[in-house]
C-alpha cells in the first residue's frame, strides 16, 4: 500500500491512558519523520478539516471513540485504524503496546485495507413529507423508548412488504460490522464484517414470533412510531434524536464503504472474535 506520510490521531480525552498513548505515538512519529496531529475523537470540525491531506486516521481508545471518530471518515473518504484502550475493543485491530511498531509499518506500506459497509439513517417527521433528517452509522441505527420504562409500538416494512409489529423496548438496524454489539446482545447473529446486509432486531420484543431478520444492501427498512410515550433515535450510541408517533426512521446502506486499516500480521476476524468473546465478563 501507499506509505503513509501524515497521519492523525484521534483520542478519548477522558481516557488517561489514551491522552498519554498519544503524546507517545506523536514522539514515535516524529521520529520515524510521520507528519502528524492530533484531535479529540468528538470534535468532528477539525476532523473534517484535517482528514482531506491525513492518510491514515489513528483512533485511540474504545470502540465509543472510534464510532465517534469514524464519523469524520464516513464524509472523507480516509482509512482508519483503532488502537484498543477500552475492555474489548471489536473495532480494533491493534493493542496499545504494538502501535509503535505498527507506526513503521505504515511508514514503510505495509499493510492492507478492508471495506465496511456504511448505514444511512433518514428521519421523516410526521406532517412534514419534504423535510428528512439524514446521519450517517457505522455500526446501527437503533430507535428506542427514552428514559421511561414503557415500551414502544413499531411498525417495520422491508421496501413495500410490512414485515411486523413490535411491541418493544425498540429495535436496531445493524450493519455488519454493528452485528457484535447491540444487535447481538438483543439477540441478533454475528456476521462476516465484510459481507453487505443489514441485520433486523426488535429489543426486547414481547410476544414476537420474529426475533432478527438479515436484509439485503439494496433494501430499505422502515420503522413507523405507532406508539410511544418517548423515543429516541440512536446513531451508533451517539447523537440521540427524539421522535413521535407518526414519525419514520428509514435506513439503508450506503454505496461507499469507509476503509480500516489492516496491519502487516493481524488477526483474520473469527480469531480476533474468539479472542475478545473469551475476556468478556460471564
Amino acid at each position: 500500500m501507499t506509505p503513509v506520510r501524515r497521519l492523525g490521531l484521534a483520542y478519548n480525552p477522558t481516557n488517561p491512558a489514551a491522552v498519554q498513548l498519544r503524546a507517545q505515538a506523536s514522539g514515535w512519529a516524529q521520529a520515524l519523520g510521520i507528519a502528524h496531529w492530533s484531535a479529540t475523537s468528538a470534535d468532528l470540525e477539525t476532523l473534517l478539516v484535517e482528514l482531506p491531506t491525513t492518510d491514515v486516521l489513528i483512533v485511540l481508545g474504545g470502540d465509543g471513540t472510534f464510532l465517534l471518530a469514524a464519523r469524520g471518515v464516513c464524509q472523507v473518504d480516509v482509512p482508519i485504524l483503532g488502537v484498543n484502550l477500552g475492555k474489548v475493543g471489536f473495532l480494533s485491530r491493534v493493542e496499545a503496546g504494538e502501535l509503535e511498531g505498527i507506526l513503521g509499518q505504515l511508514r514503510d506500506g505495509e499493510y492492507d485495507l478492508e471495506d465496511r459497509m456504511v448505514l444511512e439513517g433518514r428521519i421523516l417527521r410526521a406532517g412534514q413529507p419534504t423535510t428528512e433528517e439524514r446521519y450517517v452509522a457505522l455500526n446501527d441505527v437503533v430507535v428506542a423508548r427514552g428514559a421511561l420504562a414503557r415500551v414502544v409500538r413499531l411498525d417495520v416494512d422491508i421496501d413495500a412488504t410490512h414485515l411486523a409489529t413490535f411491541i418493544a423496548d425498540g429495535l436496531v438496524v445493524a450493519s455488519p460490522t454493528g452485528s457484535t454489539g447491540y444487535s447481538f446482545s438483543s439477540g441478533g447473529p454475528i456476521v462476516d464484517p465484510h459481507s453487505r446486509i443489514m441485520v433486523v432486531t426488535p429489543i426486547a420484543g414481547y410476544l414476537s414470533a420474529i426475533r432478527s431478520v438479515v436484509v439485503g444492501p439494496d433494501q430499505v427498512v422502515r420503522c413507523k412510531v405507532i406508539s410511544a410515550l418517548q423515543a429516541l433515535v440512536s446513531i451508533d450510541g451517539h447523537d440521540d434524536v427524539p421522535v413521535g408517533e407518526g414519525d419514520v426512521v428509514e435506513v439503508r446502506a450506503i454505496d461507499r464503504p469507509i476503509r480500516l486499516v489492516v496491519p502487516g500480521g493481524s488477526q483474520p476476524f473469527w480469531d480476533l472474535l474468539r479472542r475478545k468473546v473469551e475476556i468478556l465478563p460471564s
